[in-house]
């Protein structure tokens, strides 16, 4: 029997809003995507074309999220763990190996080794960043629609001076990590508490 190598990663640990989203992708080693790569380090036309490929070839692949309400109350990193989770869990196949980008792997019950900068290294942990990135990217851009005075389409709720700006001048909203310094300050301001 094959070794069914799933490759995790997590997208969104930086970012003042927005849910963490995770991938999880196990490639079929007869389908070779070419391409993958760092999603960091490709353009969005490219990823959006690999994750066409992904879900046309992979052997199977899902998302895993962990909300703002769970990033608040567990703390981002065991958000970002606990998204790896639900994605490996979430995977139609269970793999006999889950290698997670970075150097914590979440509990899993399937044997699993954390690889650094394994979005540079592994094949499987790079559709896996993509697929994440290009899930999260939609989102921070559909919620862009509900809320289009922040400017979550461009920042995709990273901390850059325009984000910085809309809180400043209209306030945190339900999907702003309360739990994030540049955040909490403006709970603070309005007498909100965390």
């Amino acid at each position: 029997m094959e070794d069914l190598i799933a490759g995790v990663d997590e997208v969104g640990r930086g970012p003042l809003a927005g849910p963490v989203i995770a991938g999880a992708v196990i490639l079929d080693p007869k389908h070779k995507i070419e391409g993958l790569a760092d999603s960091k380090l490709l353009t969005a036309k490219r990823r959006e074309y690999l994750v066409s490929k992904i879900k046309e070839y992979a052997s199977a692949w899902s998302i895993g999220r962990a909300e703002v309400e769970e990033i608040d109350r567990i703390n981002i990193l065991q958000a970002s763990l606990l998204a790896m989770q639900r994605a490996v869990l979430a995977l139609t196949v269970l793999p006999s190996l889950v290698l997670v980008d970075g150097n914590r792997c979440p509990k899993l019950n399937c044997p699993s080794q954390a690889i650094i900068k394994g979005d540079q290294k592994i094949a499987e942990i790079s559709a896996a960043s993509i697929l994440a990135k290009v899930y999260r990217d939609a989102e921070m851009c559909s919620l862009d629609t509900v809320y289009p005075d922040y400017g979550f389409a461009k920042h995709k709720g990273y901390g850059t001076a325009q984000h910085l700006q809309a809180l400043k001048e209209r306030g945190p909203l339900p999907i702003h990590r309360r739990s994030f310094a540049p955040v909490a300050q403006f709970f603070s301001l309005l007498n909100l508490g965390k």
